[in-house]
């Protein structure tokens, strides 16, 4: 039984009472009602019945007359959908702008009534949604859910060993006096962090070679590694017709996979750019205040020390890395030798001789 049905019960056995007793005051000091309530029970009860006996809260029954029209709540729905970051005032100039008159206090109120009233509310929403039916996101919705869900912010990239995934970038350093403008070509192994770099006055396919063929290939070679995939953005000097770039053909040759990052999605080759940020901090924005440099081999020559230093001696606190330098990490990351013992082929029979 419920509370409503309770006072109800209770209002009914005072009118009983009351005419049982034939003395409405006797009643109601019995029951604990006052004679005005008492009337007023009565009223209610010969108007309405057992109903009337019910309390009835004041106010608008069933929908606010006030409360806007369905297509204009589906319009609000469907902007929360689309920009869940947007707020009351924003909602309702947006819409405005589309023919559809309401004011930021009604935006408020349909967020209300459906749960959404925080920006959080409306982004689980958003996510809720992309995952009950399969729809295309536009690149808001993308940029907005990566930046407030935990599962897309822990995501790395993979690279179990030691040259699984070497990753390469172009990285615009500056303009020199008398040379022009500086441009870096970097490849860093995922793993261990190792990295390579040097400097060149374009960003042509052959420059990106060059520096995969003199530096990072010898390198796993001497260290009895292998290159097994190389992860680059979109740019003319990494990517082309497969049969006609330099670069795609010089991978081909030494039989190595090429990935390529999505357009316009330069942290899905976050490592290599978090390098270029730390040589741009700790190098070159450093020697550029220090030293006067006239040729790109004197710049040459400085950053290939510091690379000594970042590569052996600074310990490293990426993902893994534990402290360790990128060295020591690339030593530890070489693939073992299979140390499966294997199948000795029985002994040949000794041929008999005749006698």
């Amino acid at each position: 039984m419920t509370t409503e049905q309770k006072v109800a019960r209770r209002k009914l056995s005072l009118l009983d009472l009351a005419k049982e007793l034939s003395n409405v005051s006797r009643a109601c000091k019995v029951m604990g009602y006052s004679r005005q309530q008492f009337y007023e029970i009565r009223r209610n009860f010969q108007t309405y019945g057992a109903d009337g006996l019910v309390d009835r809260l004041p106010g608008a029954k069933g929908p606010h007359p006030n409360r806007v029209a369905a297509e204009i709540e589906q319009a609000i729905l469907d902007h929360a959908m689309d920009h869940p970051c947007h707020g009351c005032t924003r909602v309702e100039q947006e819409l405005r702008l589309k023919g559809v008159q309401v004011s930021s206090g009604g935006v408020r109120g349909v967020w209300q009534r459906h749960g959404l009233l925080t920006k959080h509310e409306r982004l689980l929403r958003l996510e809720k949604a992309t995952a009950e039916r399969r729809i295309e996101l536009k690149e808001e919705q993308i940029r907005l859910l990566e930046r407030f869900s935990p599962e897309f912010r822990e995501r790395h990239i993979e690279a179990p060993h030691t040259g699984a995934l070497v990753a390469v970038d172009t990285f615009f350093v500056g303009v020199l006096k008398g040379v022009g403008k500086i441009y870096l070509q970097t490849a860093i192994d995922c793993h261990s962090r190792y990295a390579f770099a040097r400097l060149y006055p374009s960003k042509l396919p052959v420059t990106a070679v060059h520096l995969m063929n003199n530096d990072v290939l010898p390198f796993f070679e001497a260290k009895g590694a292998k290159v097994e995939t190389v992860l680059s953005d979109n740019g003319r000097e990494f990517c082309g017709r497969m049969d006609r770039h330099p670069y795609e053909l010089f991978l081909q040759l030494e039989e190595i996979e090429h990935r390529t990052t999505r357009v316009k999605r330069p942290q899905s080759n976050g490592i290599v750019e978090r390098l270029h940020r730390t040589l741009l901090d700790e190098h070159f924005r450093v020697e550029g205040r220090k030293t006067w440099f006239e040729t790109i081999e004197e710049m040459q020559k400085v950053l290939d020390d510091y690379l000594i230093v970042y590569n052996t001696k600074r310990p490293h606190q990426g993902r893994g890395m534990n402290g360790r330098t990128p060295a020591s990490a690339f030593s530890d990351g070489l693939k073992k030798p299979d140390l499966k013992r294997k199948e000795k082929a029985p002994d040949p029979q000794p041929q008999q001789t005749a006698a």
